[in-house]
């Protein structure tokens, strides 16, 4: 697979130029949204990951067969962020949401071992009130037992009204389901 990283950005202006389908990576901060991208395109340090809340505090964007954008958007909810950067995420993520053309999908996701929280019904919110498709993916699965699992993904659903995706960046699971999606677009 074809797959390198374009740029960053903060603002409109800097989007890449790219006419293609973007599909943006969304959820809490340390949810897993970079794992799962590098999982996902099987390139284990294309998007930077941490155990540290917030290391994702721009737009990153990766071209991915020349095909799709690949968009990592910053966390949500608690980082270890300096607050002057947190409090421009919110006006740099709605922007991204509102006014970006090539957004084809956003996969919100969400970690299994926790309960969806109140910044995790706004982004849902926003996207519906964009009129931006979205799946629910719940991340980090392989750290729960079968039952605690499907109680987990119980909730999920009903917090949110749809299907949700089980995925593991760690053991792949998932894996083929997402791509199924994408290939869609």
């Amino acid at each position: 697979m074809v797959v390198h990283f374009l740029k960053s950005a903060t603002q409109k202006g800097e989007y890449p130029k790219l006419q293609l389908p973007q599909i943006a990576f969304s959820g809490r901060s340390n949810v897993g949204k970079s794992s799962l991208i590098n999982n996902l395109v099987g390139k284990k340090g294309l998007a930077r990951t941490s155990s540290s809340p917030g290391r994702t505090q721009v737009i990153n964007f990766f071209n991915v067969e020349n095909r799709w954008i690949f968009v990592d958007l910053p966390g949500y909810g608690y980082a270890k962020a300096p607050k002057s950067i947190r409090v421009r995420w919110g006006p740099m993520v709605e922007e991204f949401l509102r006014e970006d053309e090539n957004l084809k999908l956003t996969v919100m996701m969400v970690d299994a071992r926790r309960e969806p929280t109140d910044l995790d019904r706004v982004m849902q919110e926003w996207l519906e009130q964009f009129s931006i498709p979205y799946q629910v993916v719940a991340t980090k699965v392989d750290k729960l037992s079968s039952n605690k699992l499907q109680k987990s993904l119980s909730q999920i659903e009903k917090v949110f009204n749809c299907s949700v995706l089980p995925y593991s960046a760690a053991t792949g699971t998932g894996k083929k389901e997402l791509w199924r999606i994408l290939e869609r677009i």
